[in-house]
């Protein structure tokens, strides 16, 4: 009897030196990482006692925070905005970015097990990361049209969209690319060096107070200080999105196109040293 030949489905090879995103296997695996957000949402209610409801108090709670604080306290002003449709404008859109960020930069840690027992592409988990943590900026985003709606409608203030709006989804996905970006070079340089996530922590609470999210850009009348922020990436996404929801704030399509090239090009280069990373990520952990 004739040895039998095998046949095989899938043939895993290292890949070769040089540029490889792995964003072809990523897309064959799509299947996979709709499993892993699923599963990320399903973690999230899990034992907890206030369930999605917290998804709505958490905003709410850093607003009147900040109004006491910024509004009552620094007298901070708010471009005419009313204080809570102008806080919660930028909480938002900073919760997303920080928490996609924070979990993305312990996707090593957090999968060890995982990645030490069964092959598939890595960049399915911070990539899902970044498409679960929409479920919860969905949540907190209706918070924000809530309050914006009470505002516009009970209370008088004229607070009218415009046109501007229409790219809050490029801030959305520009918010996601520079997360992801940051959080994979974040977790490829503490994979080796583990004190360096204590530092990251610390750049990235500073990095709010960096961002106008708790005053506006207008705020900051020194030529100097204002061009240093505006080399922040968030600064033109969050006026972006305050321009576009009502009226107030600073827009410039260069601005923006700076913030959603260095959000693709820091995504390029998280993927790069991340997929160069795992190689030898089992044996550093």
């Amino acid at each position: 009897m004739g040895k039998e030949k095998e046949y095989w489905t899938t043939e895993i090879n290292p890949h070769e030196k040089g540029l490889h995103l792995g964003l072809k296997e990523v897309w064959a695996k799509r299947f996979l990482m709709w499993m892993f957000i699923k599963r990320d949402i399903t973690v999230q209610f899990k034992q907890t006692i206030f369930g999605m409801g917290w998804y709505f108090m958490s905003p709410i709670f850093s607003t009147i925070i900040y109004i006491v604080v910024f509004g009552r306290i620094a007298n901070i002003p708010t471009d005419d905005v009313p204080q809570p449709v102008f806080y919660l404008s930028g909480i938002c859109l900073w919760e997303y970015f920080s928490t996609v960020l924070t979990s993305v930069a312990t996707t090593f840690q957090a999968n060890s097990s995982l990645y030490g027992k069964v092959y598939f592409p890595r960049l399915v988990t911070p990539f899902s990361v970044a498409a679960s943590k929409l479920f919860r900026f969905t949540i907190q985003l209706s918070t924000f049209v809530i309050v914006y709606l009470f505002f516009a409608f009970f209370k008088g203030v004229h607070l009218v969209p415009n046109c501007y709006l229409l790219l809050f989804p490029v801030i959305v996905i520009s918010l996601a690319a520079l997360a992801v970006g940051v959080g994979l070079v974040i977790t490829s340089l503490t994979t080796k060096y583990r004190d360096l996530s204590n530092v990251f922590a610390t750049l990235v609470s500073l990095w709010m107070y960096a961002t106008p999210i708790v005053y506006p850009l207008s705020y900051v009348t020194n030529p100097t200080l204002r061009q240093v922020m505006q080399l922040n990436p968030l600064t033109a996404m969050i006026e972006t999105f305050k321009y576009g929801a009502y009226g107030a704030g600073t827009f410039s399509w260069e601005g923006l196109a700076y913030s959603v090239g260095c959000s693709v090009a820091l995504l390029i280069i998280g993927i790069l040293l991340f997929n160069r990373k795992q190689r030898y990520f089992i044996d550093t952990i």
